[in-house]
C-alpha cells in the first residue's frame, strides 16, 4: 500500500510538471528542439553573434541578458546594439565610464521608449563588468534622408556626419529576399527608397560591428530580428567585409503553439526562440 501511494504521488507530480504551459521553446534552424545549454555552447565558439529580438518581447530581452552573462564567463565580450545610434557613442562611453549618470544619458542620448526596461540592464551590465558597448545604428535622421531621397542624400553629409555611417557608397542588392519581402509587406506604402533606408541601417550596423571587433573576442549584437533573419541584412554586409569570421544568428518568433515550429519560421536563424503569442509585451 505504501509503495502504491508513493507511485501515485510521483505520477501526480509528473503530470503536474508536464501539464505546465511553456512560455518559450528554442529550436535549431531545422525546427528541432534544443536546450539553452546547447545554444550557449554553440555561441561560445563564434566571432560574431547577432541576436534578433522582437522589440517588445520580454522573453527575448531576458534571454539576451542571460546569454550575455553566461558568455561573459567564457569569452571576452564586446556588445553592440541597434537601439543606440552611432552619434551617441561618446555619450554612451561617458556613461560606461561613470562620467555621467543615468539622467545624463537620458538627456544627452536618444533612447528608445523601452530603454529602461529592455536595454538598460544590458548597458548597466556592460558598465559593471567593464565590457565595451557599441552604438551601431545609423542616426535615424540620416535613415530618414535615405527614405526621402535615396542613398545620394548621404553624399551631402559633413565628414563628421559620414563617420556615423557605413563607408560610402553603400553596397546594395535589391533582390535579396528580405528586401523584396519588405515591398510585399508594405504594399502600396512600400517603395525602393524604403528598402534603401533599411539597407542603410543594416550596412551601418555591420560597419560598426566589424570596426569594433577584436580578434579573439566575441561580439554580441542585439538587433531587431528582421535585420538578421534568413542570414541576410546585417550578416550580408558583414560577409562583404569579412567572410572568414565565424558568425551565428539567433531570432525570436511568436506562435500560438510553441510545441512545434511552424514551417515559415524554420531556417530564419541558427537558433529560433519561439515564444507563446499570448506573452505580455514590454511596451
Amino acid at each position: 500500500m505504501k509503495q502504491l501511494l508513493i507511485s501515485l504521488s510521483l505520477l501526480l507530480i509528473s503530470n503536474s510538471v508536464f501539464a505546465q504551459k511553456l512560455a518559450y521553446v528554442i529550436y535549431d534552424s531545422k525546427g528541432k528542439k534544443v536546450s539553452y545549454e546547447k545554444m550557449l555552447q554553440a555561441m561560445e565558439n563564434q566571432d560574431i553573434v547577432l541576436f534578433g529580438e522582437l522589440h517588445n518581447n520580454p522573453i527575448a530581452h531576458w534571454l539576451q541578458l542571460e546569454l550575455t552573462i553566461d558568455l561573459n564567463k567564457k569569452r571576452d565580450l564586446i556588445l553592440g546594439a541597434e537601439m543606440l545610434e552611432a552619434d551617441n557613442q561618446e555619450t554612451l562611453d561617458l556613461y560606461l565610464q561613470d562620467s555621467i549618470n543615468q539622467k545624463g544619458l537620458d538627456t544627452l542620448a536618444r533612447l528608445w521608449p523601452n530603454y529602461k526596461t529592455d536595454y538598460a540592464p544590458l548597458v548597466d551590465y556592460a558598465k559593471e563588468m567593464g565590457i565595451p558597448f557599441v552604438a551601431t545604428n545609423i542616426p535615424r535622421r540620416f535613415a530618414s534622408m535615405v527614405y526621402k531621397k535615396g542613398f545620394e542624400a548621404l553624399d551631402s553629409l559633413t565628414a563628421l556626419q559620414k563617420s556615423w555611417v557605413a563607408t560610402l557608397p553603400l553596397a546594395f542588392d535589391s533582390t535579396l529576399p528580405t528586401y523584396v519581402n519588405i515591398l510585399k509587406m508594405m504594399g502600396e506604402h512600400g517603395s525602393p527608397k524604403l528598402v534603401k533606408a533599411q539597407a542603410s541601417k543594416d550596412a551601418t550596423m555591420a560597419h560598426f560591428i566589424y570596426k569594433n571587433f577584436v580578434p579573439g573576442s566575441l561580439f554580441l549584437h542585439y538587433n531587431g530580428a528582421y535585420h538578421s533573419n534568413h542570414y541576410e541584412g546585417i550578416l550580408w554586409y558583414l560577409k562583404l567585409l569579412n567572410n572568414s569570421l565565424k558568425y551565428s544568428t539567433i531570432t525570436t518568433v511568436s506562435q500560438k503553439n510553441v510545441g512545434k515550429l511552424l514551417k515559415e519560421n524554420k531556417g530564419l536563424a541558427d537558433f529560433i526562440i519561439c515564444v507563446d503569442e499570448d506573452m505580455t509585451s514590454t511596451h
